[in-house]
């Protein structure tokens, strides 16, 4: 991937010096200092929420919160740790928030949680990836935080069409990775449950013709 992108600015970069030479390093000092204040507005924004996120930590706020979700996650996701739950529970109230970098290590930690020793996927880990990509957004901080940037003159406005969206998307998804998860298991309990064919039919165990 980092490949690609080298390509992708090396032959755009050729191709502005061919077209247009003496503007080339007036649009990239341009492009720098635009893409400077663009990370500076959204350090301001993830300090804020990681701010809030701690404080909600240190008034045991996040234990409160895990006492409300766990019914809902602990249905969801059934025969899961309580430690997972409450790193499930953390990373849904981030994504909430639409904080979507403060959930990412927590959502690392509940999947670390989930991991039953094997290679694969769990259908838990599963269902988790599938809401974090669809998560529900109360407020979408860092959209709102874009748009602010890039001078939108109501940058909230998103926030009530991202609540529908988010909502109908992570639903369906729910219900969608329920339903596989369902004929995955139905599959594993046929397969075990089918007799074990000898490795030739018709060989009799004991002889052997000469």
């Amino acid at each position: 991937m980092n490949f690609v992108f080298a390509i992708m600015i090396l032959v755009s970069l050729v191709m502005l010096i061919v077209v247009s030479p003496e503007s080339a390093f007036s649009i990239m000092i341009s492009g720098a200092s635009s893409a400077l204040k663009l990370a500076f507005t959204l350090i301001a924004i993830y300090a804020i929420w990681l701010s809030v996120l701690s404080l909600m930590e240190g008034i045991g706020l996040n234990r409160a919160m895990n006492r409300i979700f766990k019914p809902i996650t602990k249905r969801l996701f059934k025969g899961e740790s309580d430690l997972a739950l409450e790193y499930i529970t953390l990373n849904f109230s981030a994504n909430l928030l639409g904080m979507g970098g403060a959930a990412t290590p927590l959502g690392i930690k509940a999947m670390e949680c989930m991991q039953d020793g094997s290679e694969k996927a769990t259908d838990n880990m599963i269902l988790f990836m599938v809401v974090n990509s669809t998560s529900i957004q109360l407020i979408p901080a860092t959209i709102i935080g874009l748009r602010a940037a890039a001078g939108s003159n109501s940058a909230s406005d998103i926030i009530l069409p991202s609540l529908i969206a988010t909502v109908i998307s992570t639903v369906t998804g729910v219900i969608l990775a329920k339903i596989c998860a369902k004929f995955t298991k139905k599959e594993k309990e046929r397969e075990s449950d089918m007799p074990r064919q000898p490795l030739f039919a018709g060989a009799k165990t004991g002889s052997v013709k000469k």
